[in-house]
């Protein structure tokens, strides 16, 4: 399925919702080794997800580049993880969804807050972004970042060295003060550059927000960027049941939530943690009542 046509449509585009809760119910683990250890478990998410609706599907790749991988599962080959994991979900979306390839942040911090350098940064996303594109995505999602800085190296890596669409998301801790990323980078300010960067669509997910929050961050996008705004919400607020961590947000009152994302000027929309294909088939079936 053509991105850019998608982006370039007049109506909402329905993205897809949370991977790791799906994959832990099913045993398999939460992260990129679940495309080389339990792909028939990734291709599985991937299909509810069309099911549901999506007309655009992520990859189980998000921090699967080397830098991240060095630190946290060395014992995993980087082009491997990423080249199975658009494989699957091309299998499992067929030509019912575009396919992006997910690149999340390094885990380290720029200098001079961490060791790390735009220099490092960006091999290491182009490493990755290099891999998803011969593996044959359809564009890039850059999401999940809390450093613009570190999330227009990101963009740079995709967009000087591919001629593929990039979609990138920030992740914000409050919705007040114009929307603050943990880093303290400003909702207008994230829009702007990265629409300046060459983005083809910006926008937010996960973060410290509910659905409702999210809107207002949407409506200061609105206001500083003129490209599409992708609003991925959780579902709900985190609660610790024991040791674990639950979103239980409904599916229901997730779209409720969700719409307001929408009213406030976001056409692409989808979830994030928490979320699952019931809460993209709601959000789908209210987006649908919207544009009636």
């Amino acid at each position: 399925m053509h991105l850019t046509k998608l982006l370039e449509s007049e109506g909402k585009v329905l993205f897809d919702g949370g991977t790791g809760t799906l994959l832990e119910e099913m045993g398999a683990p939460a992260g990129g080794a679940a495309c080389v250890e339990a792909p028939d478990a990734v291709e599985k998410v991937g299909r509810m997800y069309a099911d549901a609706g999506s007309k655009c599907i992520v990859t189980n790749t998000f921090c699967m580049n080397r830098i991240y991988m060095d630190k946290h599962c060395a014992e995993l080959d980087v082009k491997e993880v990423n080249t199975r994991g658009v494989e699957i979900v091309r299998k499992a979306a067929g030509d019912r969804a575009a396919v992006l390839g997910d690149i999340g942040p390094t885990g380290e911090m720029l200098s001079p807050l961490g060791t790390g350098t735009e220099e490092s940064f960006y091999a290491a996303f182009l490493e990755q972004a290099a891999t998803l594109a011969a593996a044959g995505i359809d564009g890039f999602i850059i999401e999940t970042m809390i450093d613009l800085n570190e999330a227009l190296t990101a963009v740079r890596a995709c967009r000087e060295n591919f001629d593929l669409p990039v979609i990138a998301t920030m992740t914000y801790a409050t919705e007040t003060k114009g929307g603050r990323t943990q880093m303290g980078d400003r909702a207008a300010d994230c829009a702007a550059a990265l629409e300046a960067a060459g983005c083809a669509a910006v926008g937010m997910n996960c973060g410290d927000l509910t659905p409702e929050q999210m809107a207002v961050v949407v409506a200061e996008y609105k206001a500083a960027c003129s490209i599409p705004i992708l609003a991925q919400p959780n579902a709900g607020m985190p609660r610790l049941d024991g040791d674990n961590t639950v979103f239980d947000m409904s599916p229901v009152d997730f779209a409720a939530g969700t719409i307001k994302c929408a009213t406030a000027g976001a056409k692409l929309l989808g979830g994030c943690c928490g979320t699952t294909p019931d809460h993209i088939k709601a959000l789908g079936d209210a987006l649908r009542s919207l544009q009636s």
